[in-house]
């Protein structure tokens, strides 16, 4: 299976070295302001953000950038400077979200064995931008364009490409990208004639649950959810009732924040009580599985995992970790975030 995807990299940080322990309010991240959630559709599968300017700060981001942000934002980084818009100082927060293929109103939700066999992506990267200047540059090149309720959507290929992006500015400091169709879909969700992601009454509650949260965080919902289990924590479903407790999880929450150190905590939302404290036992059982395996070929990361906390609390199981500078860059030297799908 090949995705494109970033959420396995961001739930990696979550499983496998815990990046996500919530902070004292004061030191919170900005939060993402509702008006740009509500710019996107409402059948999202997962929804994501990065705040690039706190990030930037950080010594080793530079690095990680490359194994955990989407290879599509890197695409249109590329793009964006291709016209004199540098994306290291006029980009300072991105937001996307993926919308999953292959599944159906049934197979997607809670009890399901499906997961996505594909996905299309949509972003928006908020920062000071020009325009004018920007589209004049890209009219010069004649790269193929498209219309939509007064936009132009400029493509990164040829357009007709199934796989091609593109972009256009909503206004100076929104820029969005992403596949044409749920592109289209955003624009009429910014004129009224679609449903956006605030009326999505399972999902965005945690999304307004992660907000503010954290320098990266991550909302899963139930099939990007399997998914993520499936790949990043296959030693849980070694065990015999570990398939029935996946088929009834619902979503994972992953925050991560950075300062003198590296801090989160990762959610993962179950059934019931009883399914959490079941999967946390299970979690630890795996945690314990994957120290001894990482032993030898990846010491750093089994010293990580022997510092992890595992706790159910109510429907949810939380696990939680702090890094410092070293500890992270050694991940980073291994690529520990960069999964493959």
């Amino acid at each position: 299976m090949k995705l494109t995807s970033a959420f396995s990299r961001l739930v990696a940080a979550g499983i496998l070295v815990a990046m996500a322990l919530m902070i004292p309010p004061q030191v919170r991240a900005d939060r993402l302001g509702s008006d740009k959630i509500a710019l996107f559709p409402k059948e999202v599968g997962e929804f994501a953000y990065a705040d690039l300017k706190k990030a930037r700060t950080l010594k080793w981001f530079p690095q990680l950038k490359e194994q955990l942000l989407p290879e599509r934002f890197r695409q249109f980084e590329k793009f964006l400077a291709s016209a004199g818009v540098d994306p290291n100082s006029q980009v300072d927060e991105l937001a996307w979200a993926l919308v999953p293929e292959g599944l159906t109103a049934k197979t997607e939700g809670t009890g399901s064995t499906a997961v996505p066999t594909g996905e299309q992506i949509v972003g928006v990267a908020l920062g000071t931008y020009n325009p004018s200047s920007t589209e004049a540059y890209f009219k010069q090149q004649k790269l193929p364009t498209f219309k939509a309720r007064g936009y132009t959507m400029f493509a990164f290929g040829t357009g007709s490409g199934p796989n091609d992006l593109f972009f256009l500015f909503i206004d100076s400091s929104t820029a969005a990208f992403g596949h044409r169709s749920i592109l289209e879909k955003m624009i009429e969700v910014r004129f009224g004639t679609e449903e956006g992601l605030l009326r999505n009454d399972k999902l965005y509650p945690l999304i307004n649950e992660a907000n503010g949260s954290g320098v990266v965080w991550v909302v899963l919902g139930p099939a990007y959810t399997r998914l993520a289990m499936q790949q990043l924590a296959p030693e849980v479903q070694q065990f015999p009732e570990a398939a029935k407790l996946l088929l009834r999880m619902q979503n994972m929450i992953i925050n991560v924040d950075a300062s003198s150190s590296v801090d989160g905590k990762f959610q993962a939302v179950c059934g019931s009580t009883e399914d959490a404290n079941a999967l946390g036992q299970l979690l630890q059982m795996g945690l314990m599985y994957k120290q001894y395996q990482s032993k030898n070929d990846n010491p750093d990361m089994a010293q990580l995992l022997s510092q992890a906390s595992i706790i159910p609390a109510g429907d949810r199981v939380m696990v939680r970790m702090t890094l410092n500078d070293d500890q992270i860059t050694a991940l980073i030297r291994k690529n520990t975030f960069a999964f493959k799908m």
